[in-house]
């Protein structure tokens, strides 16, 4: 796929690497349309992917409020006459057992991370059949690949997407609608810092765990967001992002039950 002068849509576009993302498809001379919650954030990268002279609009959105998904095409269409390329990067984390996770945030996370992604899809997929080579990208994540333990609601969410993206590719083949599924490994984003966490975990608590994430995310989103675009270039089904999720995706493969006694001792 020849990103320049295509339409992209992306979500989570105020931070990491939904911004890192902005960045390279504007220095392909790609247009854009960048949603994200965060209106500070959104705007900064608008500010900032301008530069490259490319058309870019955008929305301050929460992506789980199902009446604002619903009335984006028309916005993108309004602002840029087109769309050929989809991101579902927006996703919230969680910290914290299945028990201790509050029924409100585990739902949260569940609407946010895949009730979004199929609420958007059903949206835009109507759009992205009009055009001569349209993709639909998907943000899973290392833990779309495996499940690790007080990761019940992120990890079921991601696998979700997965699944999804998989199933979703299968019934659009032979269409002009691609479909990507990106696993991201230890990216260097805000996510851990925003993560839900349980009620009652001490502050001690919370700077263990944040501190024993932060050790794993070591990619710069530049450099994720590099992989991925040149995956989509590339009408890749599936990209790994970083030695990590090669490793963890060929781990998984073999050791499909047990791996996580095997992890626990690397680690």
């Amino acid at each position: 796929m020849n990103v320049a002068n295509r339409v992209a849509v992306v979500t989570g576009a105020g931070s990491g690497i939904g911004r890192a993302l902005a960045h390279a498809l504007a220095q392909r001379n790609c247009h854009l349309f960048l949603v994200d919650i965060n209106p500070r954030g959104l705007n900064h990268t608008m500010e900032q992917v301008r530069g490259y002279g490319v058309r870019v609009a955008g929305q301050p959105l929460d992506v789980a409020d199902a009446t604002a998904v619903s009335a984006l095409p028309a916005t993108v269409l309004t602002a840029h006459g087109r769309v050929d390329l989809l991101i579902n990067n927006a996703g919230i984390a969680s910290g914290g057992t299945f028990e201790q996770l509050s029924e409100t945030d585990f739902d949260r996370i569940i609407d946010v991370n895949f009730g979004a992604v199929v609420q958007l899809t059903r949206q835009f997929l109507p759009h992205l059949h009009q055009c001569d080579d349209a993709r639909l990208v998907y943000l899973s994540s290392l833990y779309g690949l495996i499940a690790p333990p007080e990761q019940t609601a992120y990890s079921a969410s991601k696998f979700a997407v997965r699944g999804f993206a998989n199933a979703l590719r299968h019934e659009l083949a032979g269409s002009t609608v691609g479909v990507t599924v990106v696993h991201p490994g230890g990216i260097a984003t805000n996510i851990a810092r925003h993560a839900r966490m349980p009620k009652g975990a001490t502050e001690a608590e919370v700077r263990q765990k944040l501190a024993a994430h932060e050790k794993m995310l070591r990619m710069a989103p530049e450099r994720a967001a590099d992989i991925i675009v040149k995956g989509i270039e590339r009408n890749k089904a599936r990209i790994l992002v970083g030695n990590d999720a090669r490793f963890i995706a060929w781990l998984e493969r073999l050791l499909p039950v047990s791996y996580w006694t095997v992890l626990q001792k690397l680690m």
